[in-house]
């Protein structure tokens, strides 16, 4: 199979051999795809090597020889969004999404628009907690995975004064019990319901569907989490100390 000027989105990129990378990027009509960019690693090819970083929205050229394709050219097609602290923490985290849930070589327009949306909203500098809760929310519905938020597993409308955890395959059933752990893990039905109308909730709302939609997203992973929920939960805690050592002078 040959592509010629597909379109793509970078999702990651490493050093292979002594001059080359291995790339997956991400294209509407064939899916996630691997590809091998041989000798991308000498001065005179910056410009191919700056086109192969992630979140970079390319065109390229390849052949298809077994699982990975051989690319032969690539272009950018815009300038990438320049992302910093929590912003490229994010981007790190949605295209690890994409590496791990994407199948290869199957069309995924929809994804791919969605990921043209987040990214842009990234560089736009939107809220980060919301634009992430909503990429998970069309990440999903773009693979399959998708419910619907504004109704529970009976199919009775969400409360928004409840709480309610996600059901991976079924959606939001709603939470009777008052224990911590329960609601420390269930989100609230203002939440759910802004969600299911595209809707900008309060923050503390936002907060609470972080857990629930990383279980119904672990729970496509197979139960192996992303790198990237380590690394947020590992600056959280240096935050923390830092904050903590502030407050007693030991900073």
């Amino acid at each position: 199979m040959r592509f010629v000027a597909e379109p793509a989105f970078v999702l990651h990129a490493r050093a292979w051999r002594e001059t080359s990378l291995l790339v997956e990027v991400l294209s509407a009509e064939h899916g996630r795809i691997g590809l091998v960019a041989r000798g991308v690693q000498g001065p005179k090819r910056h410009v191919l090597r700056a086109a192969l970083q992630p979140l970079q929205s390319i065109r390229f050229d390849a052949v298809q020889r077994g699982e990975l394709a051989q690319l032969t050219a690539a272009e950018a097609v815009d300038a990438a969004p320049l992302l910093h602290g929590d912003a490229a923490m994010a981007a790190f985290y949605i295209n690890e999404l994409c590496l791990r849930l994407a199948p290869r070589h199957d069309p995924q327009a929809e994804l791919h628009a969605v990921y043209a949306r987040v990214r842009e909203c990234l560089r736009a500098g939107a809220p980060l907690a919301w634009t992430l809760r909503r990429f998970e929310r069309d990440l999903l519905e773009a693979l399959g995975f998708g419910f619907d938020f504004g109704s529970d597993v009976d199919g009775v409308p969400v409360d928004p004064a409840a709480r309610y955890r996600l059901d991976p395959e079924q959606g939001p059933y709603r939470v009777l019990s008052e224990r911590t752990g329960e609601r420390r893990d269930s989100a609230t039905g203002q939440a759910l319901l802004a969600l299911a109308d595209d809707t900008l909730p309060p923050s503390d709302d936002i907060a609470s569907l972080r857990l629930p939609l990383r279980a119904v997203l672990l729970h496509h992973l197979g139960g192996r989490g992303l790198k990237s929920w380590d690394m947020m939960g590992e600056l959280g805690r240096l935050g923390r100390r830092g904050e903590a050592g502030r407050e007693t002078g030991s900073e």
